[in-house]
């Protein structure tokens, strides 16, 4: 009795209590744990625990219905709610709404109100549940056919209510979702109605769709793919080649699925909106990523903004078919950073888990996108083999009756009938009859056959033509040659099959989502320093609440500050309200842990009285609040003179010796360049072992560190100095890079790593003051073509070297010393005039940046193409005379040499 009460109670529980128990296995966020308190509240009152232990054991054993229900349960929510099938990609109540909607399909539209009553025959948890699941699958745009408003996932609307909206089924379902004859059929929850276990889906429904839900222990996330991409794969598993696949966003966006991990546990994929800039004070996005909306993009770019990360003055949502929402920037905030502020702090960059969890033979799999795809194209050949086996069987049976009924109507069986009083004897008739035409026959002949023959109507055998007969069994015949071949060749008719399906539903679905490589965004660095820092170098505190302080610099809260003390210690912390650090502070700055060319000067006495050492090093890899001592931590040690060198500058000082015994000479230069770069372990070179009195800054310095090599990115269309895609050359403090692009704009600009390209750039390489660069370009106004030559003549400002009618064109740009370009004219009245090749050098001498140029011809042209250049040998670039290590200093009483690190060695 006990046990038939506990097989009663779950699906009681889940009926009587739909509306609070119900599980949307469609959407993210569900808590289990609150699944499971639902549940709790039916098991008041009920014994849980029983202690079989001592009384002093701390064991206790689960019993009653927490012992075996949960596992039902978890179990229940796994296989029946939450997790997708492998067989045709579809959860529970998913498959259910479909077969509802072939069960209503007769061409027109059903309201969805009906449709999902009509599901709760086959899903018993309740019409939200099956309503929210069916817009899901009409907002993927490829099953269901929809009318009326059914949300926008670009703007998070919701669909309207369902007794508004309508639906029916797509083409593509109809041809890819049903096929009665070989579905896999099983019974509804109440036994009244047939429906299918799985549905012979001959596509990699699952991949193309997605799926993601929360059970019990369990989740899962696949991502959605390209409809053709998955065509092709497949194709491609069919004849034996690898593939790849990565997923694809109706939301569109930029992806970066370097680390897919094929979807499995451990990837990740991040995305990013797609941000534009419209002018220089206005930022555009008009692709957001994947998991996110309108909407809630807009809210965590405002709410940066409050905390202090980003700075912007508006912003404007023009959301309708497409995304357009409008950033607005404060005059003198820069875009680039901007952008890359909004992909740190905002939900314009998102990262997202993959999880391929599935259902195969009731238990949960966990597997990766290429190894279901095998699994989906495999079953895809075998239902078509199911079929076409079947079609042949049809044939072979309609070939075999259409012969017996020749046979029997040429034969005359039928005119003996009347001899024959039942049917016993009239089917044993028959038989003899048939006998010498067996061999002639595919299969034995039944009493099936034989009654169906009884059955022709005497119109029908009188009206027989033989001929046509003859032409009818030809045709089956052909018919059945056709799908025997088809079976004897099963992977090449799948090859067709998949291709055309690409051919009749491909268009319209191509890439939506572009797939690049990120480069990784300090937020540091791009974070906007909204709050000032101060510092009590006598008391040693630094914060941003010590207003009544030494103002240092501008800050965020998520910088570090680095700062340098007296006795020679060093420290970095985060950036706080007010932080002890140290009395008698020296230097205090934000510090940037990937910043190598910052170099620190430095000269400390060892000890109270010992001797001096100088030292040239910079700081990485340390550990946040740990104290560093840079001297030879001896007890008493003092920092004498200290320097901060953002690009390794290395300055001359003057050493004032105090009068000590017998020493002459009290007065010596010493130039940090002859010092090597250590780091900041180092003891450092001995300056002097008498004390020194005095140190006077005598010259400031230039940058002794080698000229910056800088490569430009193709892939994430970024600088970078690590070496990453084509070498744009070594940049000095002073150079700059030279931008064209293919609207006829230039700039010179410093190579800043934190740089945005447009896409329409055509020029990008390091500029060369004095060489000039060459145009042919259409004017819109005059409607003729033009060349010129100029250089640029201001720094740092974006400026258009065409005529600013709307329909001027840039044709071609040259930034070698002697272009060539060719002319390929436009046909006229059937006249073709044989092309012009132009030295640009010869046709005009270097103009004002601001000059129209020289008309180039009055002909049309079809076509303007840049030739190899002339040779030209480039003058040598002047180059600063490098440092030397100096080998003598002018001093009676000190010596120099060369220790084995080869530094200069004073004392």
């Amino acid at each position: 009795m006990k046990d038939e009460e506990d097989d009663n109670l779950i699906p009681a529980n889940e009926e009587n209590n739909s509306e609070d128990n119900s599980f949307d296995e469609n959407q993210e966020g569900n808590d289990s744990d609150e699944i499971i308190d639902v549940e709790a509240k039916h098991f008041e009152g009920q014994h849980f625990y029983e202690n079989t232990e001592d009384e002093n054991d701390t064991i206790t054993k689960v019993t009653g219905m927490y012992k075996d229900w949960f596992l039902d349960y978890a179990s229940y929510v796994i296989l029946e709610r939450a997790v997708p099938a492998i067989e045709d990609g579809f959860k529970p109540v998913q498959r259910r709404i479909m077969h509802s909607l072939k069960e209503l399909d007769d061409g027109r539209y059903n309201k969805v109100a009906n449709v999902v009553g009509h599901t709760m025959q086959y899903h018993p948890h309740g019409d939200q549940s099956i309503g929210d699941a069916m817009v899901q699958i009409g907002q993927k745009e490829l099953l269901i056919d929809c009318q009326g408003n059914w949300g926008n996932i670009l703007t998070g609307d919701g669909a309207a209510a369902s007794r508004y909206i309508e639906a029916r089924l797509s083409k593509f379902a109809l041809e890819v979702l049903y096929s009665p004859k070989i579905t896999d059929w099983g019974v509804s929850y109440d036994g009244r109605r047939a429906e299918p276990n799985n549905l012979p889906v001959k596509f990699p429904l699952l991949l193309a769709s997605g799926a993601e839900g929360i059970a019990v222990g369990l989740s899962t996330k696949v991502l959605p793919h390209n409809f053709n991409e998955l065509i092709d794969s497949s194709i491609k598993i069919l004849k034996g080649k690898p593939f790849t696949l990565y997923p694809d966003f109706l939301t569109q966006g930029i992806a970066d699925v370097s680390n897919y991990n094929d979807g499995m546990r451990g990837g990740r994929v991040r995305v990013r909106a797609k941000i534009g800039q419209l002018d220089k004070n206005t930022l555009v996005i008009t692709q957001i990523p994947f998991s996110t909306n309108t909407t809630t993009l807009i809210d965590s770019i405002l709410k940066a903004n409050e905390k202090g990360k980003i700075k912007i003055k508006k912003i404007e949502d023009n959301t309708a078919a497409e995304v357009e929402i409008l950033i607005h920037l404060f005059p003198g905030v820069s875009p680039d950073k901007t952008i890359d502020a909004l992909f740190a702090f905002t939900a314009c960059e998102t990262s997202v888990a993959p999880l391929g969890c599935v259902i195969e033979d009731n238990k949960p799999l966990f597997i990766g996108v290429s190894d279901m795809l095998k699994i989906s194209t495999n079953r895809t050949v075998d239902l078509l083999r199911q079929e076409l086996e079947i079609q042949l069987e049809e044939l072979k049976n309609k070939w075999h009756f259409s012969t017996l009924e020749k046979i029997f109507i040429r034969e005359e069986m039928y005119i003996d009938f009347k001899l024959y009083g039942d049917r016993e004897s009239l089917y044993v008739y028959l038989y003899d009859r048939f006998e010498p035409f067996k061999k002639s026959l595919v299969r034995e002949i039944h009493d099936d056959d034989l009654h169906r023959l009884t059955q022709i109507p005497m119109i029908r055998i009188t009206r027989f033509d033989s001929d046509k007969a003859d032409d009818f069994i030809a045709k089956l015949e052909e018919e059945m040659k056709e799908v025997e071949h088809h079976l004897a060749h099963l992977v090449d008719f799948a090859i067709a099959y998949f291709a055309k399906l690409k051919e009749k539903y491909g268009k319209g679905r191509e890439r939506q989502t572009e797939l690049r490589i990120f480069d990784d965004i300090e937020a540091t660095k791009v974070v906007l320093r909204n709050t000032k820092l101060y510092v009590n170098r006598e008391e040693g505190f630094v914060g941003t609440s010590l207003k009544k302080d030494e103002y240092v610099t501008d800050c965020s809260d998520i910088d570090d500050v680095i700062v340098f003390l007296r006795d020679g210690k060093m420290m970095i912390t985060k950036v706080d309200a007010k932080t002890f650090v140290g009395k008698d502070i020296i230097h205090v700055a934000i510090f940037d842990k990937s910043d190598k060319r910052t170099i620190y000067n430095m000269i400390y006495r060892d000890g109270k009285s010992g001797p001096s050492y100088i030292k040239r090093f910079n700081v990485s890899g340390v550990t946040r609040d740990k104290p560093y001592d840079l001297t030879n931590e001896t007890a008493g040690s003092q920092t004498l003179y200290f320097s901060c060198n953002p690009n390794g500058e290395a300055e001359v000082i003057t050493i004032l010796l105090r009068q000590v015994g017998s020493i002459k000479k009290l007065k010596f230069d010493i130039d940090f360049a002859s010092l090597a770069i250590k780091g900041r372990a180092s003891k450092g070179n001995l300056v002097s072992k008498y004390p020194i009195k005095k140190i006077e800054l005598k010259e400031k310095g230039i940058s002794t560190l080698l000229p910056r090599k800088v490569w430009f990115d193709d892939t994430v269309q970024r600088l970078n100095v690590d070496a990453r895609g084509e070498l744009l050359g070594e940049f000095r403090p002073s150079d700059k890079i030279l931008v064209i692009s293919q609207a006829g704009k230039i700039k010179v600009i410093t190579p800043e790593l934190s740089t945005h390209f447009d896409e329409d750039m055509i020029v990008l390489e390091k500029w060369i003051p004095k060489k000039p660069i060459s145009a042919i370009y259409y004017d819109g106004e005059k409607e003729r073509y033009y060349i010129k030559r100029f250089l640029v003549e201001t720094e740092n400002k974006e400026e258009c070297f065409i005529t600013e009618h709307s329909n001027s064109r840039l044709e071609i740009v040259a930034t070698d010393y002697r272009p060539v370009a060719e002319l390929v004219f436009t046909k006229v009245k059937g006249v073709q005039k044989d092309n012009l090749t132009v030295d640009i050098e010869s046709f005009i001498a270097v103009k004002g940046f601001k000059a129209l140029g020289n008309q180039l011809t009055t002909d049309k042209l079809k076509q303007v193409n840049l030739l190899e250049s002339l040779p030209y040998e480039a003058p040598e670039e002047i180059v600063p005379e490098e440092i030397e290590v100096q080998g003598e200093i002018n001093s009676d009483d000190t010596d120099v040499q060369l220790d084995d690190d080869g530094q200069v060695t004073l004392f």
